[in-house]
């Protein structure tokens, strides 16, 4: 085996490896690694991405009372164009998108054979006819498999662009100030091409928050341009605005009642044992699944289980008192038979209450009349444990109709 020194690689034109830097940096990262005063980081596909800059409150509350930052570089991001493309894509996902107009955007999810969900992301229709499919989770060899036989150009692009998620009530009158044109006629879910400072700069109007929100997607080699020109409006005394990391994200997408695959439901791809990958149907993605378009992966599992009682469903909670139910089993009474699980949950600052999403059991396709969490909480060093009554809701446990308004409400 041939062993190469930095010597060695300095004297051959070896790229050279720098053993500390294990993870990526995005194109934002010179601001980001400054304003990340706590080095809370994590690996997200690779980035390294932080998960608080300073404390989870100011970043929470920049989210629903201000508006936030965030670097969502790292978002699995995949070009979609050729003649099949559309095709391609409306057989790939459950929803029918055989009439996503450009400049739109729409939530979708994927399924294997068997009808068990992959991953769900976001497909943008792009000006020049071609598709942006965003995803959660690498994704490239499903779709390289699902393309045979079609004439369709798939390329991965998570590197060529980009993005931050701006968002939070002042988010609109942040970005105006920056400079940023032709936002007030943008409805949700579509997307605006302008310039900013003689580059291209693409805005959707979407978001992960629950909340009027924007993400931008821009070159790398503009990105800190695009991130100067947002936080000089804060050093010009006209807005807060703070960078927000995966721990405050995590907090207002389980208040808006969003999935996350991986974290709520076993992936298709990732699960080992039988019965622990979920449909649609057992995720509450039922509403995104349409019968009567053509031929779509896992159509005809699909069909074949809608017309049977469902057995379990993701269904979201809210659990009494003040204690945490993170990973709490679920009974149908106290000591009673276990029916389920607590996936994600937070303590909600907004609502002042736990709230969670939670994988429960199904009697003749009825939900339980009963649910109670069994928490287990340390207090001095001692584990202790007590019963919360739990009840399912349907709503968001937050929403906020600044969401949809157009134009926004500029504060």
């Amino acid at each position: 085996m041939v062993q190469h020194t930095q010597a060695d690689a300095a004297r051959n034109d070896l790229p050279l490896h720098n053993f500390r830097e294990v993870l990526q940096p995005s194109p934002f990262h010179p601001r980001i690694e400054t304003l990340c005063v706590v080095k809370n980081w994590m690996s997200w596909n690779g980035y390294q991405t932080a998960r608080v800059y300073d404390s989870l409150a100011s970043e929470y509350f920049a989210i629903r009372s201000a508006c936030s930052v965030m670097d969502m570089t790292a978002m699995e991001k995949y070009r979609i164009s050729g003649p099949d493309a559309l095709r391609f894509l409306n057989r790939l996902v459950t929803r029918d998108v055989s009439n996503l107009k450009p400049n739109r955007v729409t939530y979708v999810a994927w399924c294997n054979d068997e009808g068990k969900v992959l991953d769900d992301g976001t497909i943008f229709s792009l000006q020049d006819g071609s598709y942006r499919l965003c995803a959660q989770h690498h994704q490239l060899d499903w779709l390289l498999i699902s393309s045979l036989g079609m004439d369709v150009d798939i390329q991965e692009e998570t590197h060529e662009f980009a993005a931050l998620s701006v968002q939070g009530p002042t988010s609109f009158s942040v970005l105006e100030a920056a400079g940023i044109k032709d936002l007030q006629t943008l409805k949700p879910f579509g997307i605006a091409n302008t310039q900013l400072m003689g580059f291209e700069l693409m805005i959707s109007r979407t978001g992960y928050t629950g909340d009027l929100g924007y993400e931008l997607w821009v070159e790398p080699q503009h990105a800190l341009v695009l991130w100067d020109a947002i936080f000089g409006v804060k050093e010009r005394g006209l807005y807060d605005v703070r960078a927000i990391g995966l721990g405050a994200l995590e907090m207002v997408r389980i208040e808006a009642g969003f999935i996350m695959p991986g974290d709520d439901f076993n992936t298709a791809e990732s699960t080992v044992r039988a019965g622990h990958d979920r449909s649609p149907f057992e995720v509450g993605l039922g509403w995104i699944v349409n019968f009567d378009k053509p031929y779509f992966t896992g159509k005809k599992a699909l069909l074949h289980e809608q017309d049977q009682p469902i057995k379990r469903r993701l269904v979201k909670l809210k659990v009494e008192g003040n204690k945490a139910p993170a990973d709490s089993f679920l009974y149908d009474g106290k000591n009673g038979r276990r029916i389920g699980t607590i996936q994600s949950q937070v303590w909600s600052p907004i609502l002042k209450a736990n709230v969670a999403l939670a994988d429960i059991e199904y009697k003749s396709g009825e939900a339980p009349t009963e649910i109670w969490a069994e928490i287990y909480y340390q207090k001095e060093l001692e584990w202790q444990v007590t019963w919360a009554r739990c009840a399912v809701t349907e709503a968001p446990f937050w929403s906020n109709s600044r969401r949809s308004a157009t134009p926004p409400a500029v504060y």
